[in-house]
């Protein structure tokens, strides 16, 4: 114990001689009138060497697999010595200014516009990647506003933001006494965006772990409270199917206004920009089911990643060959942890394969394995081709879970193995990047080596029907069900009303496009009731009567019609197989619960 002591005096004194700066950037939110973000970075202490003459903005950022080059935002960058006497500067490329007489450097001024307004004219950020600066809040993503000199990548740093008494902050950084951001790096502060604003609060605790939500509302149609209570069951789903949660607490970030763009997860964060609407259940739906795919990376990459993400080049992109583990596992989790603790049904998941199937299918290419997705992420071509590691990335993943409980005869599957490996390298220990798929198979079975080779290196069709089958499911391409009702018209939810879009020629005496839906057999519809009724009435036999209302130049208007029979073909179609055997019938008990 002794010597483990003093072998920590001797680090944290070696740290503190390699970083003797205090670095402090100052960010001024009560000025934002022209979209940029006012820095100020104080360099206390030792003074710079020449070494660090290079300041450096970032090229990239984890888990964005996206060329950032956030020079492009920069609009003024200066450099000053402790008497304020300005030092000269040169841009060297879009990401790196060089400081002349660097030891002399005392303080660093610059303005970086933020992303969301800021129009460029190739490689747009995503939205929850980026930075905005708004008159009631402000988003700031590590990597947009703050830079870092060459060789202090690992730094302390602190971080002061001046903003309106009003405002809340959320961020799953921690304040020290005099109420300054602390991060242990400038990877740290990447990793922990700040939403800032008018915002509402809600948290709880799972276990020992308290989580917070914070959220940003234009118009206060959701809040925090409705978030958690509609994501609570999914928290506790998540606890269960980890275990235990790998962190010692949890930050939600949601930004609603007018676009939607996704999640981005972080280590101790996730953060969300969604179009604001009505809060329905199907929407609180949506948003359960996104956070259970960030929650879950807790586990990929905090506790499992190569050293790829954990020396992290801020200054070129460097692809990962595992975004299968990252992404994939990941996506594939959320959704079978919703099925294992019964918050879905088998109905329920097997809609969720047929949509991967269908997209993977429908708007990717055959031919692109996982592995050249992964290594082309930040190339053009391979952007086209990166939406599909949650489509193809989650089905490979479920296949494999399958093959381990087949190997291991039900004891051990996927989730299994994904807890071993993060028990195994945790938060401080990186996978080769070289080897992983070698040592993976040396903690499963060889088979998995020839699992790897076929449909993760290399763009193998992906055998759906063997592999179901193995769990008494049945999968077809194809399959005709028969006959089933329809309507010879189409309806559409959006902007908030429920309009006809379409309809055939035999109906069009009696409907027209652009007609307003208000009504079903005597019940009023709009845009969140209505698809949800004509689902009920397509379930009715053939040749039902049903009495429509609708609007149409202000005047409502009986319309009587009828669904008619039309032939029901299912592509790429799951159905639990009803002559199961006994073995297949095990081996799907196994797959449908945690042990």
């Amino acid at each position: 114990m002794i010597k483990r002591i003093i072998g920590l005096v001797v680090c944290l004194t070696l740290i503190g001689e390699l970083y003797a700066q205090n670095l402090v950037y100052h960010v001024n939110l009560n000025d934002r009138a022209d979209d940029q973000f006012k820095v100020t970075l104080t360099i206390e202490g030792k003074t710079l060497s020449k070494q660090n003459a290079i300041f450096q903005f970032a090229s990239t950022a984890p888990g964005t697999y996206q060329v950032m080059n956030m020079g492009r935002y920069v609009r003024s960058f200066k450099a000053f010595n402790k008497k304020g006497k300005e030092l000269s500067t040169k841009q060297l490329n879009t990401n790196q200014w060089e400081i002349n007489k660097i030891e002399k450097v005392r303080k660093i001024q610059y303005n970086i516009a933020e992303t969301w307004d800021t129009q460029v004219s190739e490689y747009p950020i995503y939205l929850m990647c980026g930075s905005s600066l708004e008159k009631d809040h402000a988003l700031i993503n590590g990597q947009t506003v703050f830079g870092f000199f060459k060789g202090m990548q690992g730094a302390p740093l602190k971080i002061k933001l001046d903003y309106p008494q009003t405002w809340k902050v959320g961020t799953a950084l921690n304040k020290d006494s005099n109420g300054y951001f602390k991060a242990n790096s400038f990877d740290h502060i990447v990793d922990s965006p700040i939403l800032l604003g008018r915002l509402t609060k809600a948290s709880t605790m799972l276990g020992k772990v308290p989580v917070e939500i914070y959220t940003y509302s234009k118009t206060d149609k959701i809040t925090s409270e409705k978030l958690l209570k509609g994501m609570s069951d999914m928290l506790k789903a998540a606890q269960q199917f980890l275990k235990e949660l790998p962190v010692d607490r949890y930050t939600f970030l949601y930004h609603f206004e007018n676009r939607s763009a996704g999640a981005w997860e972080h280590s101790y964060s996730s953060e969300y920009v969604y179009r604001e609407q009505d809060w329905t259940p199907a929407f609180a739906q949506q948003m359960s089911d996104v956070a259970s795919h960030e929650f879950f990376h807790v586990v990929t990459p905090l506790n499992i990643h190569s050293e790829i993400i954990e020396k992290f080049n801020f200054e070129k992109p460097t692809p990962s060959e595992h975004l299968w583990l990252y992404e994939g596992t990941t996506e594939w989790a959320s959704h079978i942890m919703q099925l294992r603790y019964g918050l879905i049904n088998l109905d329920d998941y097997f809609k969720v394969l047929h949509r991967k199937v269908l997209v993977d299918n429908k708007y990717y290419d055959a031919n692109y394995s996982l592995s050249k997705l992964s290594m082309t992420s930040f190339t053009k071509k391979g952007q086209r081709q990166y939406g599909n590691v949650y489509m193809r990335g989650a089905l490979v993943a479920g296949l494999l879970d399958i093959r381990l409980l087949e190997l291991s005869g039900g004891k051990r599957g996927l989730r299994e193995v994904v807890l071993e490996l993060a028990k195994k390298y945790g938060k401080k220990r990186a996978f080769s990047e070289e080897t992983f798929f070698d040592d993976f198979v040396k903690m499963t079975y060889p088979e998995i080596k020839g699992f790897f080779e076929k449909y993760i290196k290399n763009a193998t069709p992906l055998p759906y029907k063997a592999y179901y089958n193995k769990i008494g499911i049945n999968y077809y391409d194809t399959k005709d069900l028969g006959l089933k009702a329809g309507l010879k018209y189409r309806v559409s939810g959006r902007g908030g009303k429920l309009t006809i879009v379409r309809t055939q020629d035999d109906t069009q005496d009696q409907l027209k496009v652009g007609d307003e839906v208000i009504a079903l057999n005597g019940k009023a519809l709009d845009a969140n009731t209505g698809l949800k009724a004509f689902g009920k009435l397509l379930k009715q036999p053939s040749g039902t009567a049903y009495l429509l209302k609708v609007k149409r130049n202000g005047k409502v208007l009986p319309v009587d019609l009828k669904t008619f029979a039309i032939k029901d073909i299912k592509n790429y179609y799951f159905e639990v197989n009803p002559k199961a055997s006994d073995a297949q019938k095990k081996l799907r008990e196994r797959w449908l619960k945690n042990f």
